[in-house]
């Protein structure tokens, strides 16, 4: 069973959407003793890192996000659930899961003359990936689009386990993998076939 958790920081209503076109039986929750059962785990994500880590904390998600990974139940982070599962957020200066080791930085602060070149932030619209193998990536057509939105950057101390990048004025890690835990800066549910392809190599695998 697939469990989506709800914290109030969440693209709960499109992830659902995209499962049910698939098929895909899950649990949604705000409370984590419903999604104790569950086999994988869907982490969506908007908005603030600094407010969605108060939620986690307060809902207890954050230590139960932090014993199911260990205990190596698959986790896919989206969008803003992709940034906070590594260490540290320059987002209000938040301290975040630190399931992989890394920081999340603004676009401007890595490479500012991005403002003059006239690449806007946040980051939005469709972009290609180009992709290295990755078990959710199986039989995703290499020429599709997936749309992001965002303001910051994931910034792995281990570039290896950056299954996917996209191209925004900087090289932009897109898609991630550390052994159980996946995730995809941009919006799968909202990436038409492609990125319900995506979701449905998570869940199925």
């Amino acid at each position: 069973m697939i469990g989506i958790i709800d914290y109030n920081a969440g693209n709960i209503t499109s992830v659902e959407r995209a499962l049910k076109s698939l098929n895909i039986e899950y649990i949604l929750s705000k409370k984590p003793a419903d999604l104790e059962n569950c086999d994988k785990l869907i982490f969506p994500g908007v908005g603030d890192a600094a407010y969605a880590m108060v939620q986690l904390k307060e809902t207890g998600f954050d230590k139960f996000i932090k014993a199911k990974t260990t205990a190596g139940i698959p986790l896919l982070g989206i969008c803003l659930g992709s940034q906070i599962i590594f260490e540290k957020s320059e987002e209000g200066d938040t301290d975040c899961l630190g399931l992989i080791p890394g920081a999340i930085r603004h676009f401007y602060n890595i490479k500012p003359e991005l403002k003059n070149q006239g690449m806007k932030v946040p980051h939005m619209g469709w972009n290609n990936l180009d992709r290295k193998d990755c078990p959710i990536l199986k039989d995703v057509p290499e020429n599709a689009d997936f749309y992001f939105v965002h303001s910051y950057v994931i910034c792995p101390q281990d570039e290896s386990v950056i299954k996917a990048t996209a191209d925004y004025g900087i090289t932009v890690p897109a898609v991630i993998q550390s052994g159980n835990i996946f995730a995809c800066q941009f919006h799968p549910e909202k990436s038409g076939v492609p990125g319900l392809k995506i979701l449905e190599n998570f869940c199925n695998a």
